[in-house]
């Protein structure tokens, strides 16, 4: 695929998506793309996930801070994102809304804390109808979770 423009696309949270989109672009000679909303997600994992459950739960596709400037230039999109509550995150909604990406080689590579990849696989085909979706590359990256569940269990160890 030497004649092929290649874009890795990603959104993270944590670094984990971040971590294999960077090792994608190495290995590919591809563009790199790192997908934000326009107003960031709390740093807060909490918070974090109260916000996105919320926008999940209305349908809300949060504004991007910015597009790729010309996706019709890419025949190959490799597209990451961790799973938020068994979903695809709304700002992946959000690109994939923003983005003509028909006759695109969609390759997708999804993280997840443990559940999965959810409805993501449905949500790509719903709002990438003409792109060629091929299977994801699929990884479990859950020590947020679980530094998180193991720090609450030693604190009510302690009584604190």
């Amino acid at each position: 695929m030497s004649n092929t423009r290649t874009l890795v696309a990603y959104l993270t949270r944590s670094g984990n998506t971040r971590v294999i989109g960077e090792t994608l672009h190495r290995a590919l000679s591809a563009d790199l793309f790192e997908i934000r909303p326009a107003r960031p997600y709390p740093a807060d994992y909490e918070e974090h996930v109260a916000q996105a459950t919320r926008e999940r739960a209305s349908g809300y596709a949060p504004p991007l801070a910015e597009r790729v400037a010309d996706i019709a230039a890419y025949d190959a999109i490799y597209l990451g994102f961790p799973i938020w509550g068994e979903a695809a995150p709304p700002p992946i909604i959000s690109f994939l809304k923003a983005h003509d990406l028909k006759t695109k080689l969609l390759r997708p590579f999804i993280t997840h804390g443990g559940y999965g990849v959810g409805s993501a696989l449905k949500t790509l085909a719903e709002h990438a109808p003409a792109a060629r979706i091929e299977p994801p590359f699929v990884m479990e990256a859950d020590q947020e979770r679980r530094t998180l569940n193991q720090i609450k269990a030693w604190l009510g160890q302690i009584g604190q």
